[in-house]
């Protein structure tokens, strides 16, 4: 079972159905939806701020989610995939929305729905990004629109094969 710590009078809430890998680490004022997969290594830090996770939201091997002492906060909508070694400080993530592998996304960044950040990007403090974008480099710029049908393939493809994964571990 992951290491869920209650710290500062907060303690983690984690929604129904939801796999927690064993070396996950979730600290403090964190809310975690229905459905979710927090895998390997990563580590929700909400010890200065919240983060809210909504749901079918899978966070990958060692990513890190952390804030600003009360200035920002972690907001993650529903069937997003965060990648493998992300950071996400204090950004706002949309739903429906892939953070491909190594991106880092800072803090009051808005990554509206429908959008996919390309691995390695850095999404800069304060960037309000656009709906039915890709997004790369450092830092980020939008680089392509994308249309609906794209974003269900690229997607929320990709957060429903997260679904079927965690269900292989919780076996």
């Amino acid at each position: 079972m992951a290491l869920i710590k209650t710290l500062r009078g907060k303690t983690p809430k984690i929604g129904k159905n939801c796999f927690l890998a064993e070396t996950a680490v979730i600290i403090g004022d964190v809310t975690i939806g229905d459905g979710c997969s927090i895998w390997y290594g990563a580590v929700l830090r909400g010890d200065v701020n919240p983060i809210i996770i909504g749901n079918n939201v899978n966070i990958q091997d060692n990513s890190v989610l952390h804030t600003l002492h009360e200035r920002s906060t972690v907001r993650i909508g529903d069937n997003v995939s965060v990648g493998h070694l992300c950071n996400i400080h204090g950004a706002v993530v949309g739903s429906n929305v892939l953070v491909g592998m190594g991106s880092t996304l800072m803090d009051n960044a808005n990554v509206a729905n429908n959008s996919i950040i390309a691995a390695g990007s850095v999404v800069l403090s304060n960037a309000q990004l656009e709906e039915y974008s890709i997004y790369a480099g450092i830092p980020a710029k939008k680089v392509k629109t994308i249309s609906p049908e794209d974003a269900e393939k690229m997607i929320v493809k990709n957060a429903q094969g997260y679904m079927m994964y965690k269900e292989w571990y919780k076996e």
